[in-house]
């Protein structure tokens, strides 16, 4: 029977190192005898201060209490002193401040879900109370972005080793003992698991780990090459609207606690452009905010034209967000990174840093009408064509689907449709799609999944706003002009390549890295910034 589920331990296996380690460390700190906690731990048998935390029948704190009292007790038995300052949250502290996820078992998680699998987390653990809590309730919440499942000991009210929490966690997976690995850092855990006909995995190092993993599982995990990150999907991430003047509410998706950190996409796409990076950003500490521009999917738009100017009301977006944001770091790609710019020149204190993707910062010319510079210039006759409402969105909306995969594709040679004048002489050949096949063959960036949303998105919103985006160039240019004497001054970065870095994740990550210098240095002290200038 061929397997189809993992289950993964935490501690130790997703954690590394787990709480015995630090208990071990704890005894050599304070120089207690060797096992002194475990035995105290797991004095009572069934009715242990370890059996009853991990089963949830008392909490962290009171877990705490109790192996107090049991260590004064059983070091008046032995006739030792504990010293001063003894306290039993110590190695739980140390667990939070030093534990560290691993991510190459991570990542092979990833690896095997993306290839059908399903994936759990079956941990021994407890119900935090504790001052370290908000850690507990933080490396949950991003282990849950990456699992099917998490299943907790003390939520279950049962735990490792007892026979029931594997049959609970087999009908949870609804899968057959036969058809799930089981990894785990304990054999004591693994032993009736296995007994259940559970394939099981003794961890020791990751290496040898993972080797038997893809053994069992018969998925490549050792690849030299590193996997896509794990992108997230609509129904895992929070959904708001913001109204920021008459006639125009945003939608906007947001995920994660700490810093802001704000996405523009741009045409023709949608904030699930941002997949991969939103729950990166997440993960590394950053609350993200990715925008459905005005025009798309459930972004309202006024029935003129669209554009930049005012940036609708003085960053209203970020005011109407709750309590108010003051500042975010502001991410564009395409439009998003022209948006991202303008918002840097007319806004800056709303701004820690502003970045963009594929978008250079252009200044407005005095004395130059933007259109005409366009007839110059052959690659930009896409824009020119889009500017009689009525004749693009006619093309573009007959089949969405084909124009998607048309105008979606990544830059790789087998991932290249030719048209033989590509996206040059559209209007003398009578549209941006003529040439192109009836029916394409897969985006290789835009996966059926993902091409089903895009779909709907467009069904539901049309290519008009999207659109009117190029057909307000002309007062985006005046509105730039009004600014032609400032320079852009705060941290900037420009990120390009011959591949879109949106939808191809691996290219962001001098984006992430940069942000996340952002987060550990004051901006004030780096003297290294791009200065940006007109």
């Amino acid at each position: 029977m061929a397997r189809r589920a993992v289950l993964f331990d935490l501690g130790g296996v997703l954690l590394e190192p787990g709480l015995q380690h630090f208990l071990g460390s704890f005894e050599r700190d304070w120089a207690l005898p060797r096992n002194f906690l475990r035995d105290v731990l797991l004095s009572g048998g069934s009715d242990s201060p370890y059996y009853r935390v991990m089963r949830g029948q008392i909490t962290l704190s009171q877990l705490f209490s109790e192996m107090e009292q049991g260590c004064r007790h059983r070091a008046s038995a032995l006739g030792i002193a504990l010293p001063g300052g003894f306290s039993m949250a110590r190695p739980f502290q140390d667990l939070a401040a030093q534990g560290r996820l691993n991510e190459r078992m991570l990542r092979a998680a990833g690896i095997l879900r993306r290839n059908g699998f399903k994936t759990g987390i079956l941990t021994n653990n407890w119900v935090d109370d504790s001052a370290g809590r908000f850690w507990t309730a933080a490396l949950l919440e991003r282990l849950r972005r990456h699992f099917d499942l998490v299943l907790e000991s003390c939520q279950i009210g049962m735990c490792k080793p007892d026979p029931r929490i594997y049959s609970y966690a087999l009908e949870a997976l609804q899968a057959r003992p036969q058809e799930v690995i089981f990894l785990d850092d304990l054999g004591e855990n693994l032993k009736p698991a296995r007994e259940m006909g559970i394939a099981t995995i003794l961890v020791r190092d990751t290496d040898s780990v993972l080797r038997e993993l893809q053994e069992l599982s018969g998925i490549q995990l050792l690849t030299q090459e590193e996997p896509l990150p794990t992108p997230c999907d609509p129904s895992g991430v929070t959904h708001g609207y913001v109204s920021i003047r008459p006639g125009v509410r945003l939608h906007f998706v947001e995920l994660g606690q700490g810093p802001v950190v704000c996405l523009c996409h741009g045409f023709p796409e949608s904030w699930l452009s941002w997949r991969f990076q939103i729950p990166a950003l997440a993960d590394a500490g950053f609350r993200v905010i990715a925008l459905e521009m005005k025009g798309y999917g459930e972004s309202t738009a006024p029935p003129g034209e669209l554009g930049m100017p005012g940036w609708d009301g003085n960053a209203g977006i970020w005011d109407g967000m709750g309590s108010g944001i003051p500042q975010v770091v502001l991410v564009g790609h395409d439009w998003g990174g022209a948006v991202a710019w303008n918002v840097a020149l007319f806004y800056p204190e709303r701004l820690r840093a502003v970045a963009s993707l594929n978008t250079p910062y252009r200044p407005a010319q005095p004395g130059v009408d933007i259109l005409e510079k366009l007839e110059s210039q052959p690659a930009f006759e896409y824009q020119l064509y889009f500017q009689e409402p009525g004749v693009a969105e006619a093309e573009l909306e007959k089949d969405i689907g084909r124009t998607l995969k048309i105008l979606i594709r990544s830059m790789e040679p087998e991932d290249r449709l030719h048209s033989g004048s590509g996206f040059q002489g559209i209007r003398e050949r009578g549209g941006i799609l003529v040439g192109f096949p009836a029916d394409p063959p897969p985006s290789r960036i835009l996966p059926p999944a993902e091409l089903e949303f895009y779909i709907q998105n467009f069904q539901k919103s049309g290519f008009r706003g999207p659109l009117n985006w190029y057909r307000n160039l002309r007062a985006n240019w005046a509105w730039a002009l009004t600014a032609r004497d400032r320079k852009i001054q705060i941290p900037a970065l420009m990120l390009t390549a011959g591949k879109d870095p949106v939808l191809h994740p691996k290219l962001s990550q001098g984006m992430e890295a940069w942000i996340l210098q952002l987060r550990r240095e004051h901006i004030q002290d780096c003297g290294h910034w791009t200065q940006m200038e007109r």
